[in-house]
């Protein structure tokens, strides 16, 4: 009887309720948004977290969490960041470790200050009027329902950790170790105070540390000026100026000198006509690089002028300010100006020559310090809020930036104002407009200044007076032999980035001029001098009563009425000293974590050293950054023993996300429509060391990769519904196939420990993925669903329950990290309990003798002989001329030596056919071939006999026993 042709001699038996069909109340679909609160709650009420810590004899792993600032919901990055995080932390536990994750929140600094005066401002109150420490609990009690409002959000990611208590910056106890951690520096001798040009916001009113700048394009005025020659005792100079050009007009009221190179040719020009009515006319004479000249006078609009003389001997010439002499300027800027060398002079761009205003450059401001002339050149024109002070000739109160943007521009009327000036007196050159690379502040987003202001620093390359010498003398030795000798990278980039902006780092600006914040517990001697040894008042007496102040009433103490005379005690005179207001950077705040929440809590580090950071890359110049010097000025060494860096998130275009463009993503949407498990495995699957992309068409991919996933569990649990003891068997009485299975397992296992010990989640994920999708469901699963399903009591089916059994086992705790909350409850459905959960598991051990290379060899041979074969079928379906493979018994041609090799196995049960045929024949011409794979041939033949109506394979036994229309195999289940 022909496959196809239905026995029509006696009515067919339905068989169906004698199968083995899965058996499960595991849904496939997820309902992740729904549910994963549930399980939240459970882990909750069963206290897992603490659970996990009272688990005895393990090595500690602490990964330091990195404080994201206490203001405003979370954002994508946020996401990324925690998540990355936790699976390291899970991971680490599943591994044998005890993995302690302690959250934190900064919560000090500008931005909360801001938005309480922007309250007060609505309230019509001014913050100046309002007493400090009223002020400071405004801050305190914003700062705090952020961190409850946060907290909430990284719970609902599936975030594990000690929520219950994090450290927040603005503990008492954590001000009173930043208080503690700052006095150090006061104490061994790298604390000063120094008037130097530092990064200025003058929108913010204080100093900005490098982390808290970042750069935007910006269009600013560019000049040309015109310093006349003055005094000289090289004729050729004389009644010529030297030109400099310049991005900040603003600065020209602070000129002091003009520098040039000792190694650049300079010459002499001379204008031999000129447009009418312009800056710069015929018969003028400049001095300027003989590189640059033509490009220069183009600029003035100048086409006709010519070399008269090489400009010799510069050095011995002073020069006056194009504002000399002027009406109304009071002698303001009458003297002569400086003029000389300077080895950051180059001729690349502008004309030869630099402008110097040392109160707005730091190379000029170095230049003329070692020149010991900081006295005759500093100069304080410019304001707090960026305004020329008031008395200033011609640009009282002129502001160099607006307090808010107007036409998206911050541009004040300073520039215009000089410029205007400049074209008055005779002494502009040639102006325009550039495009560059600007520093803003990276709060604010306004544009910075460099402005001298007195500060407080901490010197990374003086000797540091503690003792702790084992890794250099200096901050910047013990940091620079931190990152090369104490900390493993991840990516290894990451060193190279940190160790050039250690290297080139200038001292760190501590100070700030806010009012939130720990302030610089220290006292200043009245009439001192900065360089006087009693200039700082140093004692450990006053430093415990700060400390012990500071760990009772918070960091407000120092503010309260009195507080001065409380902390100097008996032993000094309050009218002699002067209490420090201004507040520490708060990347020193942060810096300081490790001795508060690594050294001080007892589930922090042993030896207060974190087993990693992990944060973005910005935070090579932020958190990693401050972190390290100010564990370098303390501890002698760096807090970390490994850091790990990801990128930043893009959009699906790989465009920077933004509000004006309207294409963020934040996860509050992405939970709400699809679960945090799907966020989660977007970051699994996403190569974070770089830059990742996230959008709707990307998360519709992962989604699908997990349905993918979710399927390959759903077919395990229902396979395994009913297994007892009594269906395991041994490895030593398995078929090959199960032991190849467990060979992969074996091999899986050493990958994905290695993979998530080297904080590679991708490479973890890929593996895992593939395998259960190409191994398992695409062959192992697709090959004994038919014993599964169809056979009795076989050996044949206790194997595959036993290796389903250690494959659910293995998968579930692997991918638990990534997947918490589906793991979860894939987990439960097979070990449900009060107390159950796979987040309370390790991984398990898998036995060493599961490894079997000449087994794993044997089995490519055959997956590449099955690849063909599964070809060949597909084509003939393709073609409508089989429904299933069931329908199909090829001749497969192959060599001698895979013949033998398929001759030992069941292989029509392998490529899931009736029956099929083994030949060494050379393979005839029409025979189905893969290109890669021409030694194998298949010739497709149609199985022979009737359709069995139990398990639907064609066979010639069928209908020949007493069960009805059955195989023998099927008739042996049956009994």
């Amino acid at each position: 009887m022909c496959a196809d042709t239905p026995d029509t001699t006696q009515a067919a038996v339905d068989y169906k309720d004698t199968l083995n069909l899965p058996r499960t109340d595991f849904p496939m679909r997820a309902g992740l948004p729904k549910r994963e609160p549930e399980w939240l709650a459970r882990w909750e009420e069963i206290g897992v977290y603490d659970t996990l810590r009272g688990k005895e004899n393990r090595e500690p792993f602490i990964l330091h969490d990195g404080p994201p600032y206490a203001n405003g919901h979370l954002h994508i990055g946020h996401a990324l960041n925690k998540t990355i995080k936790d699976m390291i932390v899970r991971s680490r536990q599943m591994m044998g470790f005890d993995a302690r994750y302690v959250p934190g929140w900064d919560c000090h600094g500008l931005p909360i200050e801001w938005k309480i005066e922007e309250q007060y401002r609505e309230k019509g109150l001014n913050k100046d009027d309002v007493p400090i420490n009223d002020f400071r609990a405004e801050c305190r009690k914003f700062a705090a329902g952020w961190v409850d409002i946060q907290r909430a959000e990284f719970k609902r990611m599936g975030i594990t950790g000690n929520w219950a208590d994090p450290y927040l910056t603005m503990d008492f106890h954590a001000e009173s170790v930043i208080a503690a951690e700052f006095q150090k520096f006061l104490m061994n001798g790298t604390l000063y105070q120094g008037s130097k040009p530092v990064m200025w916001s003058p929108v913010e009113k204080t100093a900005l540390a490098e982390a808290e700048v970042e750069y935007h394009d910006k269009e600013s005025h560019t000049v040309w000026v015109k310093f006349p020659v003055r005094d000289t005792n090289n004729d050729t100079l004389k009644g010529a100026s030297v030109v400099i050009w310049t991005t900040t007009p603003w600065t020209m009221p602070s000129n002091k000198g003009i520098v040039y190179a000792d190694d650049i040719s300079y010459g002499v020009y001379e204008v031999t006509d000129a447009p009418e009515g312009n800056w710069v006319n015929a018969g003028e004479r400049y001095v300027l690089s003989d590189k640059l000249a033509e490009g220069v006078f183009a600029k003035a609009r100048i086409t006709a002028f010519t070399r008269i003389s090489d400009a010799g001997d510069l050095s011995g010439t002073t020069l006056s300010h194009p504002l000399a002499g002027t009406d109304g300027s009071d002698g303001e800027w009458d003297q002569p100006r400086d003029f000389r060398a300077a080895p950051f002079v180059t001729d690349d761009e502008g004309t030869g020559f630099v402008h110097c205003a040392p109160s707005h450059g730091m190379e000029e401001f170095e230049l003329y310090r070692d020149l010991g002339m900081l006295e005759q050149v500093i100069t304080y024109n410019v304001m707090e809020d960026g305004t020329f002070r008031a008395d200033l000739p011609f640009f009282g109160g002129k502001a160099i930036f607006r307090d808010k943007p107007k036409n998206k521009s911050w541009e004040g009327d300073a520039n215009t104002a000089v410029i205007d000036k400049l074209v008055e007196e005779g002494g502009l050159f040639a102006r325009g407009k550039i495009k560059h690379s600007y520093p803003h502040s990276w709060r604010s987003k306004a544009p910075v200044i460099f402005r001298n202001t007195p500060q407080w620093f901490a010197a990374i390359d003086r000797a540091v007076g503690d003792g702790q010498d084992t890794y250099g003398t200096t901050i910047r030795e013990r940091a620079l032999t931190s990152i090369d000798e104490l900390v493993t990278w991840t990516p290894q980039r990451g060193r190279n980035r940190l160790h050039a902006m250690i290297s080139q780092r200038p001292d760190w600006v501590l100070s700030r001029q806010r009012a939130w914040g720990v302030p610089l517990t220290c006292f200043t001697k009245k009439g001192a001098l900065p360089t006087d040894p009693d200039f700082l008042l140093r004692d450990e007496a006053v430093n415990a009563r700060i400390r012990d102040a500071f760990e009772a009433e918070g960091a407000d103490a120092w503010y309260e009425d009195g507080a001065k005379a409380r902390f100097l005690g008996s032993d000094y005179k309050a009218d002699d000293w002067d209490q420090v207001f201004d507040i520490l950077d708060v990347w020193f705040d942060s810096g300081s974590t490790h001795a508060f929440v690594l050294r001080d809590r007892p589930d922090g580090a042993p030896d207060g050293i974190a087993d990693v950071y992990m944060e973005g890359t910005d935070q090579h110049r932020g958190w990693f950054h401050s972190s390290l010097l100010q564990a370098c000025g303390t501890l002698g060494r760096a807090p970390y023993k490994a850091v790990v860096t990801h990128g930043f998130t893009l959009d699906e275009k790989g465009m920077k996300m933004s509000k004006s463009l309207g294409n963020t993503i934040v996860p509050e949407t992405i939970i709400k429509e699809y679960g945090a498990d799907i966020l989660r495995l977007w970051v699994a699957q996403a190569d974070y060391t770089s830059d990742q992309r996230i959008g709707p068409e990307i998360l519709k991919g992962t989604a699908d990769s997990y349905r993918r996933l979710r399927n390959t569990m759903r077919f395990m649990l229902g396979s395994l519904a009913d297994v007892t003891e009594a269906d395991r068997v041994s490895r030593d009485q398995m078929p090959e196939l199960e032991q190849w299975v467990l060979h992969r397992l074996a091999e899986l296992d050493d990958v994905v420990r290695k993979g998530y010990a080297a904080y590679d989640f991708q490479g973890v994920f890929r593996a895992i993925f593939d395998f259960a999708t190409l191994d398992l469901s695409a062959f192992y699963f697709d090959i004994r669903k038919d014993a599964l399903y169809c056979d009795g009591d076989t050996a044949r089916r206790r194997a595959a329950r036993t290796v389903l059994e250690l494959l659910f086992d293995r998968l579930t705790t692997w991918l638990a990290p990534i997947l918490c909350f589906t793991m979860e409850e894939v987990w439960l459905e097979r070990h449900s309990g009060p107390v159950s959960s796979v987040h309370l598991q390790d991984f398990p051990d898998t036995p060493a003798d599961w490894l079997d290379a000449s087994l794993a060899a044997k089995w490519t041979s055959v997956r590449r002989v099955r690849r063909v074969v599964t070809g060949a079928l597909e084509v003939k379906r393709t073609e409508k001329v089989i429904g299933a493979s069931l329908e199909a018994a090829p001749v497969v041609h192959v060599t001698d030596a895979e013949a033998a090799i398929l001759k030992t196995l069941s292989f029509d049960d392998l490529c899931i056919t009736s029956g099929i045929e083994i030949s060494t024949d050379p393979a005839p011409a029409e025979a189905f071939r893969i290109e890669d794979i021409q030694d194998v041939g298949v010739v497709f033949e149609r199985a022979e006999g009737q359709k069995c109506q139990r398990c639907w394979k064609i066979l010639p036994d069928v209908g020949q026993h007493s069960h009805q229309g059955v195989c023998a195999r099927c008739e042996a289940a049956l009994g």
